[in-house]
């Protein structure tokens, strides 16, 4: 059955306009009155629902059946990420959050290629907030995780952080980092990876100094969507 998220209140028995983007899909689906679909709303659980009317471009259904089903990981993984550029960002998004990830935070950082400020900044949030709505459409989650609006480094680093959190270290330091696999023990916890080229050597220490615990991933040198990846992928998969 085709799945939609349709960001507003639903309730069984209602009748109601599909928000512009469910719409489109529903009408390039071809789908007609009387097909049924399923909408989820980010608030718990799914709905099936009625295709009542279809419009030139507007389209009317009928909330039928709540199911309190939930495909969320038992682990929370909040990922905070130097924004790789161009197309990298978008699919690091989608895979992750196919995978179960909770939150991602874009950040500024030294090596960062990609800079966004203002509008354009606004606009690409918006961009990955839809990004992460059709992952959940495609992969059957219920709760859209949320793309925080992009933040630098330091600014981000001084903000309270209400769980375990870890840095993915590249360095050769003092303070040898853990193997991954011995920090998946936390219900949730944050992990900043740095973008292309890595994090500096200052802004690994600022984060190691603001209380965050270093993490290796092995021996090899990932790219930054593709460490990213890795965190969340070990982390939710082993907690399913």
């Amino acid at each position: 059955m085709p799945r939609f998220h349709c960001p507003v209140p639903l309730a069984e028995g209602t009748e109601l306009p599909l928000p512009a983007t469910a719409a489109r899909h529903v009408q390039v689906l071809r789908l007609q009155p009387g097909d049924e679909v399923t909408l989820f709303n980010g608030e718990g659980g799914e709905f099936t629902a009625e295709v009542l009317r279809m419009g030139r471009s507007d389209v009317s259904v009928k909330v039928l059946a709540h199911r309190g089903v939930e495909r969320e990981a038992s682990r929370q993984v909040h990922l905070a990420i130097g924004m790789p550029a161009n197309e990298r960002m978008d699919w690091l998004v989608e895979k992750a959050t196919e995978l179960g990830v909770a939150s991602i935070q874009p950040l500024h950082t030294a090596h960062s290629v990609l800079r966004l400020s203002g509008e354009r900044a606004a606009r690409k949030q918006a961009h990955w907030q839809s990004i992460a709505a059709a992952a959940c459409e495609q992969c059957g989650r219920n709760r859209v995780p949320l793309i925080h609006a992009v933040s630098d480094l330091p600014v981000w680093l001084v903000a309270p952080k209400s769980m375990p959190s870890f840095v993915l270290s590249l360095q050769d330091s003092a303070a040898d980092p853990s193997p991954l696999a011995q920090r998946l023990e936390p219900p949730a916890f944050v992990c900043l990876v740095g973008p292309e080229g890595g994090l500096s050597a200052q802004e690994e220490a600022a984060a190691l100094a603001s209380g965050m615990l270093p993490l290796s991933l092995g021996s090899r040198v990932l790219r930054s969507e593709t460490a990213g990846i890795a965190v969340v992928a070990a982390a939710t998969l082993q907690a399913l």
